[in-house]
């Protein structure tokens, strides 16, 4: 049976995947079961930000697998203190909780929040509520897909915990009026990644930080996407020069090999967990902290964050200079961009389909915005011949429109 055949067989089918079976990567490529190279243009949402078997991680993990793994919490490891010490000093906050995957560590947010909220602030038990945005996406687990406001991801999955709050992204008034004295937090990506690559207006996230000081409520940030050089900053809440309260961080973090997750707060935030209060069984494994603690090493030693600020100028210059109908819009942060395609062309499936065939991974969100996210490694040569390609399928597309059905 071919892997696509057993995959849809065996599978649930959650996924949706384009028509390519992958097999190696390295570096910014990727290569399918025939042998043929493809640039990856997604970075697996930000996960293989480094790129594909970067050697220093694979490195790390080999030796690190082969001394000590997972030992469990339940005592201390020589990996771990080193790991969560770097996490503050890059941060700038002042404790971390490593988890696995970004959603735990949103869960684990939202737990710090709600009890900070009760012990903390003095709101009245099981009242703390937590402000989000519309077109937020902060995982898939049953508590978090009950704030999302797009209704596929919650149709058939309620009851959802109460508690929560929806406001309009990137409104600093419409957060003001939504704060109450039971209000805990504000739970907020800086840069909305799976809505299209949203970008709020300069001094959004600033005004959010001073509005959240003077109602004493946290600003806690989800980076999962953002984080780790991806906008050109280690951390895109360094764009407007605040520090948050709780900022979440994932993706990149396991250094595109392991699932590697923290939460990362002020202490006061960080004190009110206790012993038995939350835990994971994997989370801040020995295995973990060494690869995670690699990947930041990595990501200054080889001046990745600067790398992305430059190369992704580049990128958003040379999408805006685009003369095409199809392309609307093109935003973005680094090496971080959502390019907005206009649907009486085609679908942004589409265009990833036909960016397939040129030699180009890349894919859609929301139907209308292709994701243009390399690994922070790409050479510039690789990143301008995918933009080519890019160029090509539009004056393609133009050529042979497929409207998306109204």
């Amino acid at each position: 049976m071919q892997p696509m055949d057993a995959e849809r067989r065996y599978g649930a089918h959650n996924y949706e995947p384009l028509q390519v079976v992958l097999a190696r990567g390295e570096g910014a490529y990727l290569f399918d079961v025939e042998g043929r190279r493809y640039v990856d243009m997604m970075s697996a949402y930000s996960a293989a930000s480094h790129g594909h078997a970067h050697p220093r991680i694979l490195g790390a993990l080999a030796e690190q697998a082969q001394r000590l793994a997972v030992p469990s919490r339940a005592y201390y490891n020589d990996r771990l203190g080193p790991f969560l010490a770097e996490l503050c000093r890059l941060t700038g906050l002042d404790a971390a909780l490593p988890m696995n995957t970004g959603a735990e560590a949103v869960e684990t947010a939202i737990k710090a929040a709600r009890r900070w909220g009760h012990w903390i602030k003095g709101i009245p038990a099981d009242r703390a509520t937590i402000l989000v945005a519309d077109g937020n996406f902060h995982g898939r687990t049953t508590t978090i897909i009950g704030f999302s406001s797009e209704p596929a991801y919650r149709d058939g999955f309620g009851p959802f915990a109460p508690g929560f709050r929806s406001v309009p992204f990137g409104d600093i008034a419409a957060i003001e009026r939504a704060i109450t004295p039971e209000t805990a937090a504000v739970l907020v990506e800086p840069i909305q990644g799976e809505a299209g690559i949203v970008v709020p207006r300069a001094g959004w996230l600033r005004s959010l930080r001073q509005l959240c000081d003077a109602n004493h409520v946290l600003l806690i940030l989800d980076e999962v996407q953002s984080g780790l050089g991806r906008t050109g900053a280690w951390f895109a809440f360094q764009h407007e020069g605040i520090v948050p309260d709780g900022l979440v961080l994932g993706k990149a973090l396991g250094g595109g090999v392991l699932p590697v997750s923290a939460f990362v707060g002020r202490r006061e935030v960080m004190d009110v967990f206790t012993p038995g209060s939350h835990g994971s069984t994997f989370g801040g494994n020995a295995l973990a902290a060494a690869v995670g603690l690699e990947a930041l090493h990595v990501i200054a030693d080889e001046g990745l964050v600067e790398r992305s600020r430059v190369l992704g100028a580049h990128m958003l210059a040379r999408l805006r200079a685009m003369k095409s109908p199809l392309l609307t819009q093109a935003r973005g942060c680094g090496l971080w961009v959502g390019a907005e395609i206009d649907p009486r062309f085609a679908s942004a499936r589409a265009v990833c389909e036909r960016l397939l065939e040129r030699g180009v991974l890349s894919k859609e969100t929301h139907d209308t915005v292709v994701r243009l996210a390399p690994p922070l490694v790409i050479e510039r040569q690789d990143l301008d011949w995918a933009l080519d390609r890019f160029e090509e399928t539009l004056a393609e597309v133009a050529r042979k429109p497929q409207p998306v059905p109204a």
